[in-house]
C-alpha cells in the first residue's frame, strides 16, 4: 500500500522571517550561481583551450607530417621530372643522331648517284677509249710488223758491215801485235847493249882502281906475293860480276 504523505506543520513565524531574508538570500544564491557559472565557463573554456592545443598538436603534427609528405613527393617529382628532362634529352639526341644518319645517308644516296653516273660516264669514256686503242694496236701492229722486217734487214746488213769490221780490225790487231813484238825485241836488245856497255864502263873504272890500288900497294913495299894474291882476287870478284 502506497505510504502516506506526512504533512509538515510549517509556524508561520519562521515563514514570515524567511520572506524577509528572500531577497538578500537570492542574491547571494545569485551571485553564488553567477560564480560557479564563470567557474564553469573559465573550465570549460579551459578544457576547450586545451582541446584546442591538444587539436592543434595533432594537426601540427599533421602538418608537419602531410609538410614531409608533400616535401618527399616534390623530390619524387622533381627526380621524376629531372629523368623525364634527361629522358627528353636523350630523346632529343637521338632524336638529332638520327636526323644526322639520315642527312649523312640521304647525301651519302646523293653521292652514290653521283657516282654512278660518273661512273657510266667513265665506262663509255673507257669503252670509246679501248676500241680506239684497239684499232690503234692494229695499227700499231701493222707498223711494228713492217718495222720489224725493215729492222731484220738492216740488222743483216749492219752485221755484215760489222763482221767485215771486224775482220779490219782483226787485221789490224794482228798488225799491232806485229809491230809491238817488234818493238820489244828491238827494246830488248837495246837494255843488253846498254847493259853491257855498263859492264865495260864498270871493268874500265875497276881496271882503273885496281891500277891505282896496285901503285899505292907497290909505293908501300909490300911483298910481292900478297900484292898478286889481291889482284886475283879482285879479278875473280869481277869475273863473278860479269
Amino acid at each position: 500500500m502506497p505510504k502516506k504523505k506526512k504533512k509538515i506543520k510549517r509556524n508561520k513565524n519562521v515563514e514570515a522571517l524567511s520572506l524577509e531574508k528572500l531577497p538578500s538570500t537570492i542574491s547571494k544564491f545569485y551571485k553564488k550561481y553567477k560564480k560557479q557559472k564563470e567557474i564553469d565557463h573559465l573550465r570549460k573554456v579551459k578544457f576547450q583551450e586545451r582541446e584546442e592545443a591538444k587539436n592543434i598538436v595533432q594537426e601540427k603534427k599533421k602538418l608537419s607530417s602531410r609538410i614531409e609528405k608533400i616535401e618527399k613527393e616534390e623530390e619524387r617529382l622533381k627526380l621524376k621530372e629531372e629523368e623525364l628532362k634527361q629522358k627528353e634529352n636523350e630523346i632529343k639526341l637521338k632524336v638529332e643522331e638520327q636526323r644526322k644518319k639520315d642527312e649523312d645517308l640521304r647525301l651519302k644516296d646523293t653521292d652514290l648517284r653521283r657516282k654512278d653516273v660518273d661512273q657510266n660516264r667513265r665506262d663509255k669514256q673507257l669503252q670509246l677509249k679501248a676500241e680506239e686503242q684497239k684499232r690503234k694496236d692494229v695499227d700499231l701492229a701493222v707498223r711494228e710488223e713492217e718495222q720489224k722486217r725493215k729492222d731484220q734487214k738492216e740488222n743483216r746488213k749492219k752485221y755484215k758491215e760489222l763482221k767485215l769490221k771486224a775482220s779490219n780490225q782483226e787485221q789490224l790487231k794482228d798488225q799491232e801485235e806485229i809491230r809491238i813484238k817488234e818493238w820489244e825485241r828491238k827494246f830488248e836488245e837495246e837494255r843488253r847493249l846498254e847493259e853491257k856497255r855498263e859492264d865495260l864502263k864498270a871493268e874500265r873504272i875497276a881496271k882503273k882502281q885496281q891500277e891505282r890500288t896496285v901503285s899505292v900497294e907497290e909505293k908501300q913495299n909490300l911483298p910481292e906475293e900478297e900484292l898478286v894474291s889481291r889482284l886475283e882476287s879482285f879479278e875473280t870478284k869481277h869475273s863473278k860480276k860479269n
